[in-house]
């Protein structure tokens, strides 16, 4: 059906559009039918994009990202063939849980539509939804060992294309604003914005990710990632996802994000303690880059020194945040909705920057409280180790623990666009990757070239906690 309504559309634009109009179109329609019915790849593709140039800008009738776009294309690929071969795969506590609070989230929504002045929330609620489902996709394309390793390391060369990018830049002039002509040209928009926050972050490198501290959070969340695959690779595969982790390491450094170095300095110690080699050496090979780095680059070491003062103006903000929440909490008590991020506009109060607290200030105290029963959920159910590919199972479940200790003192990772998909993707990649030392779990694993798998898809049957087969019942995963 699908097929036919694009080769339709293809036949309506030769005959109704001008040549070169034409020429340009119909190339785009075969990039989308062929993106449609590889809903793998294309998710992928979204991994690659949404790590690396998060905010590259498209216009549809509406301005959406280029990942988030992907992102909807993989779920309608996975959608159109849902009547004839889509089954969910099991889901556990975690999946409900979450569906429970992006439910509950109609609630804080229509308050907002009607207590917030200005424009309709509705496309912002919509594309938090969308980002959030990245937990569910995952957990129906990617049931193999193979096929999360490949979106794991997709993330993890984001991660590293975008630090290619932004390292020369700082480099070559650290002044961030430097950064704002080379986004301008990869379709960045909201220039006031980024010439705002750039204005702000002096002596902080730039990056795709605009803000330094979204740029820390980020990489507090892939490296872990990246070194669990090193430790899996071989050969010249290995040594590059080491030179990957350590232009990691300088780029979390170049960002100065405080809660992002603490979060990560805190799992690589927990790991060294317990014997991991590799988490050793990172934070041996981490120290000597960070001396090297203040030592070369005076302006630092003076925000070095006071960045974790009481007198630092950033710690001041944060206290006056907590000081004024309250009044938030008091005069919105269903939260604010999608209307305006933290604070209102005319309000005079402040955001808050806090994972938590950030849930309550937009959602309400329910809110928060169903994000802390999915956290808890996914930390029970990420706990067994996986028999297929156990390095990396902990990498992603301590990927997601190094972005939740972020959670304290930034809130990137609860409402900010394209971030909040990533996080979610290795939430949700860790699940994968937990689920597949469950008893039966090898016939749940993807298969290739026999039944449903030789167009895209594959059968399995699903297992109960006690490893036997649960009568009457199937699923399906997109090969």
């Amino acid at each position: 059906m699908a097929g036919g309504l694009l080769a339709l559309l293809a036949a309506a634009g030769l005959v109704l559009l001008p040549l070169p109009l034409g020429a340009v179109l119909l190339p785009g329609i075969a990039l989308l039918a062929v993106l449609i019915s590889a809903p793998r790849v294309t998710f992928v593709l979204f991994a690659l994009s949404a790590v690396s140039l998060p905010y590259t800008s498209i216009e549809l009738g509406i301005r959406l990202t280029l990942s988030e776009g992907l992102l909807a294309l993989a779920w309608l690929g996975v959608l159109l063939r849902a009547p004839r071969d889509l089954r969910l795969p099991p889901w556990g506590r975690t999946e409900w849980l979450l569906l429970l609070l992006m439910g509950y989230s109609v609630v804080p929504f229509l308050y907002g539509e009607l207590a917030m002045p200005g424009p309709s929330g509705l496309v912002s609620w919509l594309r938090w939804l969308l980002n959030l489902s990245t937990l569910f996709l995952v957990g129906i394309l990617f049931r193999s060992e193979d096929g999360i390793r490949g979106v794991a390391l997709a993330l993890v060369l984001g991660m590293a294309a975008m630090l290619l990018l932004s390292i020369p830049v700082f480099l070559a002039d650290p002044d961030p604003l430097a950064m704002l002509p080379v986004l301008q040209s990869l379709g960045y928009v909201h220039t006031e914005a980024m010439l705002d926050i750039f204005s702000g972050t002096a002596g902080r490198m730039g990056s795709p990710w605009v803000h330094p501290n979204l740029l820390g959070g980020m990489l507090a969340l892939l490296l872990p990632v990246a070194v669990f695959l090193q430790v899996a690779a071989r050969g010249g595969g290995r040594a590059v996802l080491w030179a990957v982790t350590l232009l990691g390491v300088a780029g979390l450094l170049l960002s100065i994000s405080r809660g992002a170095i603490l979060a990560l300095g805190l799992v690589l110690t927990a790991l060294a303690v317990r014997g991991r080699v590799a988490a050793r050496r990172l934070l041996l090979l981490a120290s000597l880059l960070a001396v090297l780095f203040v030592a070369v680059y005076p302006p630092v070491q003076e925000r070095l020194g006071k960045m974790f003062s009481a007198q630092n103006e950033s710690t001041q903000l944060r206290f006056e945040e907590y000081r004024l929440f309250p009044e938030a909490v008091a005069r919105y008590p269903l939260g604010i909705g999608f209307k305006s991020d933290p604070p209102p506009p005319g309000s005079g109060l402040l955001g808050i920057s806090n994972l938590w607290l950030n849930y309550m200030y937009k959602l309400g105290l329910p809110a928060m409280f169903l994000f802390i029963a999915v956290l808890i959920a996914w930390w029970r159910e990420t706990s067994t180790p996986a028999v297929g590919a156990p390095g990396l199972a902990m990498g992603l479940r301590l990927g997601g623990l190094a972005a939740l200790l972020t959670g304290p003192v930034d809130h990137y990772f609860s409402f900010s666009p394209v971030a909040v998909a990533v996080f979610w993707t290795v939430m949700g990649l860790a699940l994968s990757a937990a689920r597949g030392s469950a008893p039966g779990a090898r016939q749940a694993q993807d298969t290739a070239g026999t039944g449903h798998a030789a167009h895209g898809w594959s059968a399995h049957s699903v297992h109960g906690p006690d490893g036997r087969q649960m009568p009457g019942v199937s699923s399906v995963a997109v090969e």
